[in-house]
């Protein structure tokens, strides 16, 4: 990549071990300078904000402490929320085995006459209200085994309490890296049996998402993502660059190109969808629709003749080529999507075999034209800079099937630097896995979309920005944020289970709106 990308990726939030986050935490506490416990007092207040602006009075709050350091940030919530006017209940073990920041919070709050104080051991059961919210805040990140006795015990008590469950930095027992192996065989990947890991309605993370939260079912046990800025030194992550990325905001809309003032339609490019196939031209149409709406200047389908009047009717704006394969012309377009619905027959393989071959612009692979490449990769030339955008099962057709969520993140990551390709693995915080090993995860989007059609939409926003002229690896990252905070917005406005891929188009238009803002 070129020294334009190399800038832009410094304002992205970097994702690292729990090592480095304890180096980075140290490197604040030595060049800020601020002393650790003030550190944590600012971690606290962080909380405390998000906590009065999303939880009412009428619940008493719980919390949980353990004898570390994450455990010192939640007898500072305690104290904090004290002066809010809140119902507050702490739990803590009697034992000596307290990191000095958690005792010094402790005789913090004992200092401001609280009494509800809670002494919890082997032989007392917890107890819980039914309108509780309970604060997780046991165990921090730098957990790397299963927990067992005394705290599993009262995990599970958590768990099975019926509250909301709000967790601190890290549901307590889930890992910050998924790549840590633990001594359980194969129930190391079966995390529905793990019943010493909190599952969390929310967690109140710090800095960074970890990469755990990131990955299907690791992610699953923190619920709703908060990403809360707690002042770590800015200087720190310069100097120690990642390879993982999460996209926010503010890194799409330093990317997202505004329109000049005296521009044309052929300023933002002509793109061709080839989608859609007799039962299939819905793909065309969602596809095309989408292309348009994202800014292309011209659109084409090449599609077949059962869907020309279809498309016709639904978009009035795109033209149709119904044209011979001979007669096919690709190289007069600024970018090229083929996939959507195109059917998987001879003719198709035909047909993606002459465009790999002759087009001269970028090219995004979607759905059908994957499948045809993971049939017979040898009878295919994947050019330099081309994007692909698989679900998981489409990628796993195309490098074989992985063992676990993470194992497929790492096959991906090899798949884009091997073949010299972008490759979106498609889910829950899509991962853009570009031909320099980095990764980045997408921040927007929701379970709503897990909707027929919603991957054609991708594509052709994706060919669009493409077409307008943006780096492949940029078209790949805003296309993705762009596509998730329509759905963001599609879920607001007519609820997760009733979403369907046209509603994803139709919000297309409130994105735009805030990234030209």
């Amino acid at each position: 990549m070129g020294g334009k990308d190399s800038v832009a990726l410094c304002i992205m939030l970097p994702i690292y071990p729990a090592s480095t986050i304890r180096k980075w935490d140290e490197y604040t506490i030595k060049n800020e300078p601020v002393n650790s416990i003030d550190l944590m007092e600012r971690a606290a207040q962080a909380c405390v904000a998000w906590l009065v602006k999303n939880i009412s009075k009428e619940h008493p709050i719980d919390i949980v402490c353990g004898n570390g350091n994450n455990g010192g940030d939640g007898l500072a919530i305690a104290r904090l929320l004290l002066f809010y006017n809140y119902t507050v209940r702490v739990f803590i073990k009697n034992d000596s085995k307290k990191s000095e920041d958690n005792l010094a919070n402790l005789q913090r709050l004992k200092e401001c006459g609280f009494t509800e104080i809670i002494t919890i051991n082997e032989n007392k059961d917890i107890d819980f209200q039914n309108n509780s919210v309970i604060i997780d805040s046991i165990f921090g990140t730098g957990l790397d085994r299963p927990v067992e006795g005394f705290w599993m015990n009262v995990i599970n008590k958590i768990n099975q309490s019926n509250c909301r469950i709000i967790s601190i930095d890290i549901p307590s027992g889930l890992f910050s890296e998924p790549s840590i192996t633990v001594d359980l065989s194969q129930r190391q990947w079966n995390l529905s049996q793990r019943q010493w890991i909190i599952k969390a309605e929310t967690t109140l993370t710090f800095q960074t998402p970890k990469l755990s939260m990131l990955i299907p079912g690791w992610g699953d046990y923190c619920g709703q993502l908060e990403i809360l800025d707690i002042g770590l030194s800015q200087d720190f992550s310069s100097k120690n660059p990642s390879e993982l990325f999460f996209i926010t905001f503010d890194d799409v809309a330093k990317r997202f190109k505004k329109r000049e003032k005296f521009s044309h339609k052929g300023t933002y490019g002509h793109a061709l969808m080839v989608a859609g196939s007799k039962g299939k031209c819905g793909a065309a149409i969602l596809s095309s629709k989408a292309c348009i709406k994202s800014g292309a200047g011209l659109v084409t389908v090449h599609t077949n003749i059962e869907c020309s009047t279809s498309i016709h009717t639904a978009i009035p704006e795109v033209m149709i080529d119904n044209s011979s394969l001979e007669s096919l012309d690709v190289k007069r377009f600024s970018a090229i999507g083929i996939g959507p619905g195109i059917g998987t027959e001879n003719n198709q393989k035909e047909l993606l075999q002459t465009i790999l071959k002759n087009a001269e612009c970028p090219l995004v692979l979607d759905a059908d034209a994957l499948t045809l490449y993971s049939q017979n990769p040898e009878n295919f030339s994947l050019p330099a800079n081309s994007i692909l955008t698989p679900h998981p099962k489409e990628f796993d057709r195309l490098a074989g099937e992985s063992e676990n969520t993470y194992e497929r993140l790492q096959k991906a990551q090899k798949f884009a630097k091997e073949n010299n390709v972008i490759l979106v693995l498609k889910g829950a915080y899509t991962a853009i896995c570009n031909m320099d090993g980095k990764v980045f995860f997408n921040s927007t989007g929701n379970a709503g979309m897990a909707t027929a059609g919603s991957g054609d939409v991708l594509s052709g926003i994706i060919t669009s920005l493409l077409a307008q002229g943006y780096l492949p690896i940029d078209a790949a990252i805003v296309g993705v944020f762009i596509h998730g905070a329509a759905g963001d917005f599609a879920a607001k406005n007519k609820s997760i289970t009733c979403m369907i891929a046209s509603d994803i188009i139709e919000n297309l238009n409130l994105v735009f709106r805030e990234l030209e803002g």
